[in-house]
């Protein structure tokens, strides 16, 4: 899970993307990085760490009309300021700026074959075979682009820059969102609909699975991406919309607060809980589900946790003894509010097991009488190979642990997930309108091998499966 940001068309092109990134921080927090294009020559500069600093000291021209950039949350590569984005290319025939939201699941398989015709790779990243595959093909950019598409595998979306013109791509599951939008003439293309916001952009429609589209002074042209199975279903990343992205934002075409809402009173009808006397968030993940507790059970809504806002999100920390620290900076309880009470705790999800843990001690350790946990996910038992951070199932503890297991771990007095269907069901019911009510979650398409072990592209790499648990073991 990255952020991408491009725009086309402003001479404020590069300030436009670092507030877009700015918005879309929660996307990634490991580093960031930007490129522009002066002259017929393209430029990039990156960092490790936030937007915020990032964008206090770098130096850029004041005007530029294309732009891209990149928020770096790892899954592939280390993390090493050499694997920041865009990966950029200045040669003789190709000048391009790639950014990358996604994992390419046959990368190992891919780099080998490049690197035995002689490519030089000089980065852990997957991005960087898609660059190698465009140098390596022929005709103009369009079809060097779509002859490398042809041959990568697994969950990308892309924004991809030239000298003259900008690229934006969803791979033919749809699995990352992919937005597109309009500031004046210009265009703007991002992860959520919220970089959209924070620059004034209007929004247009989501980028298609399996659509390529290219913005130039020709305006906006869309090609498709060859078909890689004869029926290609959309699996867009469920996960996306009970955690990843902003609650303000539109992704999948459905607004993301009113979908967690949906979660939290599903989350009520399954596992109620009703003697107790609060209901109240994990911030900020789990607010909009505990509101649809509240409102469903009808027990009182109230924050338990204050967070700190100087902390970033701890599901995403590189390491997990960074994940420790966070936790015990990040929330403190509301003394006056848990004193004595019987609390239903909402979450998101559990994934490790640890944060959950620390949580409910540290309630219990400011007198809460007892801690019920509700979470708006099913058990995640299965590693993500898309672009989620959990690469081996030895970090997930719903996939070795009954739920009364993971209960007497973390310590709380009973423990409720969400069921697959009622997820399926609170995101279908989360529809705009009650004719898109009626139809069935299908028509959306979304993906659920977390939870079901059901993978839309299985890994053909035994390598990649690999590398990437010991990258993440590291």
């Amino acid at each position: 899970m990255c952020g991408i940001v491009g725009i086309y068309g402003t001479s404020e092109a590069l300030r436009y993307t670092l507030l877009g990134l700015h918005a879309l921080q929660h996307r990634g927090q490991e580093g960031v990085g930007i490129a522009w294009v002066d002259g017929d020559k393209i430029y990039t500069e990156k960092s490790l760490g936030l937007v915020s600093d990032f964008a206090r000291k770098i130096k850029y021209p004041k005007e530029s009309q294309i732009a891209v950039g990149h928020l770096r949350y790892s899954t592939s590569g280390k993390a090493d300021i050499m694997n920041i984005q865009p990966v950029v290319i200045n040669g003789f025939e190709i000048k391009t700026a790639i950014c990358h939201n996604g994992n390419f699941v046959n990368f190992f398989s891919l780099r080998k074959s490049l690197e035995e015709n002689g490519a030089v790779f000089t980065t852990d990243m997957d991005t960087e075979v898609l660059a190698h595959l465009i140098m390596a093909a022929k005709g103009d950019f369009l079809n060097r682009l779509l002859f490398a598409l042809g041959k990568v595998k697994g969950a990308y979306s892309l924004v991809i820059m030239t000298p003259d013109s900008l690229y934006g791509i969803r791979d033919p599951f749809g699995f990352r969102p992919l937005c597109l939008g309009r500031i004046k003439n210009a265009y703007v293309i991002s992860s959520e609909t919220c970089a959209l916001d924070v620059i004034g952009a209007e929004f247009i429609r989501e980028i298609e699975p399996g659509e390529v589209i290219k913005i130039s002074k020709n305006g906006i042209e869309s090609e498709k991406i060859k078909k890689q199975t004869t029926q290609q279903q959309k699996r867009q990343c469920i996960f996306e919309l009970i955690y990843f992205a902003r609650p303000d934002s539109i992704i999948f075409q459905k607004q993301v607060w009113e979908v967690r809402k949906e979660l939290g009173k599903m989350l009520a009808k399954e596992h109620p809980c009703e003697d107790a006397d609060i209901v109240a968030p994990v911030p900020d993940s789990g607010l909009f589900a505990a509101m649809g507790y509240a409102e469903e059970s009808k027990i009182p809504f109230f924050y338990a946790l204050t967070r700190s806002h100087y902390i970033g999100r701890t599901f995403i920390e590189p390491s997990s003894s960074e994940r420790k620290e966070e936790v015990r900076l990040k929330l403190n309880p509301i003394k006056g509010v848990v004193q004595g009470k019987k609390i239903v705790l909402v979450d998101d999800s559990i994934v490790r097991g640890t944060t959950s843990r620390k949580i409910v001690k540290t309630l219990k350790d400011a007198g809460a009488k007892e801690v019920h946990m509700r979470i708006s996910s099913p058990p995640i038992k299965f590693p993500c190979y898309y672009g989620i951070d959990t690469p081996s199932k030895g970090e997930l503890i719903a996939s070795s642990h009954s739920i009364e297991e993971i209960k007497n771990f973390i310590g709380c007095d009973s423990l409720g997930y969400i069921s697959v269907e009622g997820m399926l069901k609170a995101v279908e019911n989360s529809s705009k309108n009650d004719q898109e009510k009626s139809i069935s979650y299908e028509k959306y398409g979304f993906c659920t091998a977390c939870f079901t072990g059901d993978y839309p592209i299985p890994p053909e790499d035994s390598e990649f499966i690999t590398q990437m648990r010991l990258f993440r073991e590291e």
